[in-house]
């Protein structure tokens, strides 16, 4: 009997070492694999028909070092069909691998594509299990499969080189990375309207770059107009994604420029109802450093650091009323006042909401800024010649 208890117990171990060694049932070699890193849909207008172009990665020519390479390490190539899954589809009849997208770093839109609606064009990468809701949205300014065609400049996929200007671009907070997921959470918002960075070309053959030149606004899944990147840090402002960037203003004593560094920043909406109107105050709060001057005032007595707090506060408060200005002429919510009005109001907000277009134009807001100036830097006066 002990026996064959024994044997049972070596049988049921068994087993359970047998079922955890098992292969994984759907794996995929990666030399079966075609993987994606950059995908442009733009819009044929003769036929109607959409227009997928796919950056592949040729792993051969990726890892060569040095001047080892005889090619790029990426290949681009177009298909067309009347939907993304059926342009998608459509790429088996010239690769013999399937296409994979759990690398890919980067989604644009053709401004075609902008203009007459992006809902049912990225209904395929929300839906598809391999797509990353980790993808960076742009919007090209004429046709986007024209910019993977631009040879990079540090890296060696075009793809990979726009993911790192996009990231570069906190330095200056003047444009700002979208997500997929975040386009999609604006997108299905009924007031917060969805934005995403502008990319065009500049220059002419071998000097042609990919450049980052603002962003785009959209009434719900149509493009509305374009912030430039004034308006753009202005919405960065509000919505407290202003990461870094240099603000240049006029020296004290008219006799120079000073740029004053910005090292941390955020701000706060908060909605309130005055005489039965909504009211919106912005409280954007920054810290920064005095970057560089080119006059010879001396910035660090007391007196000439407020100055140049208060001048700061002051350029920081113009941009938020440009986007603002720009904002009420597209009658597009891009700071998500509505949203904050429901939060704080949410039984009010069922009378609002389907008046959001007419109300948000005519909504109060005030802004105010605080400005802090930290550092001066390692030397406190400047490099004057003429003193002793």
């Amino acid at each position: 009997m002990k026996n064959r208890v024994r044997l049972l117990k070596l049988t049921i171990i068994c087993v359970l070492i047998i079922s955890s060694t098992t292969g994984c049932w759907n794996r995929r070699e990666l030399d079966n694999l075609a993987i994606v890193t950059g995908i442009a849909i733009d819009k044929i207008k003769d036929s109607g028909k959409t227009q997928l172009t796919v950056q592949i990665v040729k792993p051969a020519e990726l890892k060569r070092e040095g001047g080892g390479g005889t090619g790029k390490a990426y290949v681009n190539n177009t298909n067309t069909g009347d939907t993304i899954f059926g342009s998608i589809r459509g790429f088996t009849h010239k690769f013999s691998q399937k296409l994979y997208f759990q690398h890919n770093q980067i989604l644009i839109f053709s401004l075609d594509i902008a203009k007459e609606g992006v809902q049912k064009y990225i209904d395929f990468f929300l839906r598809d299990p391999e797509t990353r809701l980790t993808v960076l949205v742009l919007v090209a300014k004429d046709k986007a499969g024209e910019i993977l065609d631009v040879e990079p400049q540090l890296q060696k996929i075009p793809a990979m080189d726009i993911t790192n200007i996009l990231e570069a671009q906190s330095a200056t907070s003047q444009s700002s990375q979208v997500k997929l997921e975040q386009f999609l959470t604006r997108l299905m918002s009924k007031t917060t309207a969805p934005i995403a960075p502008l990319i065009e070309i500049s220059g002419e053959g071998s000097e042609k770059v990919a450049l980052i030149s603002g962003m785009a606004v959209f009434k719900k899944d149509k493009l509305a107009g374009q912030l430039n990147a004034i308006e753009t840090r202005g919405l960065l402002w509000v919505i407290g994604e202003v990461k870094s960037g240099i603000i240049d203003v006029d020296s004290p004593d008219g006799n120079g420029k000073v740029s004053l560094e910005i090292v941390r920043a955020s701000s706060k909406i908060t909605p309130e109802i005055k005489d039965g109107k909504i009211h919106i105050k912005v409280k954007i709060t920054e810290e920064g450093n005095l970057g560089s001057q080119s006059s010879l005032e001396n910035y660090a007595l007391p007196r000439a650091v407020e100055s140049l707090e208060k001048m700061k506060a002051a350029a920081i408060r113009s941009e938020v009323l440009a986007v603002l200005k720009k904002a009420r002429k597209l009658n597009t919510d891009i700071f998500g006042f509505g949203d904050s009005v429901y939060k704080k109001y949410p039984k009010l907000w069922q009378e609002l909401e389907t008046r959001w277009d007419e109300i948000f134009p005519q909504i109060e807001v005030e802004v105010a800024v605080e400005a802090k100036l930290r550092r001066l830097g390692r030397i406190t006066e400047p490099a004057n010649p003429e003193k002793e």
